[in-house]
């Protein structure tokens, strides 16, 4: 094992044990140039490594970039080493906590609840003739705004329903769901 402060081999413990190996967030009482200067020493030796944070995954920053985007660290296979951790049984472990609970691809679609304005919108646009605009609104109570977003980003996007549009005379934009 490496020449490690205390500090050092608890960040690098704490990341062995976290998913992804992220060494984020850094212990309590660690923070400004104390962190920085941990931080550096660390990536210096090759223990830690910037990379880029997934913010839609709430994943700690160490650092912002710019733009809303930001770098987070991890330990490298370098600081499992140096802590005396084989990289095979930090993955294995990696893989043991996430197959504890199935999740489902973050994209997947999921089924509509039942009894609900969205499952009411959903059966109205595949019924044979669709619906305009002003059925739906009065169906639902919504405003034609919230109608219209709930089309395209919750039946279109997050759902994946193939939905159409066209004018029909004496209707309006009619809304269908394809089959």
């Amino acid at each position: 094992m490496a020449d490690l402060t205390n500090t050092q081999s608890h960040i690098l413990s704490a990341g062995a044990q976290r998913p992804g190996n992220l060494a984020m967030p850094l212990p309590k009482g660690l923070h400004g140039a104390a962190a920085k200067k941990v931080v550096t020493m660390l990536i210096g030796r090759g223990f830690l490594e910037e990379a880029d944070a997934d913010i839609r995954h709430c994943e700690p920053l160490w650092r912002e970039t710019g733009d809303g985007h930001g770098t987070t660290l991890v330990v490298t296979e370098a600081g499992l080493a140096a802590i005396g951790v084989e990289p095979v049984v930090v993955q294995t472990m990696a893989r043991v906590r996430k197959g504890a609970k199935p999740r489902e691809a973050p994209n997947a679609p999921k089924p509509p609840r039942t009894g609900t304005k969205q499952a009411q919108l959903i059966a109205m646009l595949e019924a044979k003739g669709g619906a305009s605009m002003p059925e739906i609104t009065i169906a639902t109570g919504w405003q034609a705004h919230t109608a219209r977003g709930a089309i395209s980003g919750v039946l279109k996007k997050k759902l994946g329903l193939d939905v159409i549009s066209e004018k029909i005379d004496g209707r309006g934009q009619v809304y269908k769901i394809l089959s």
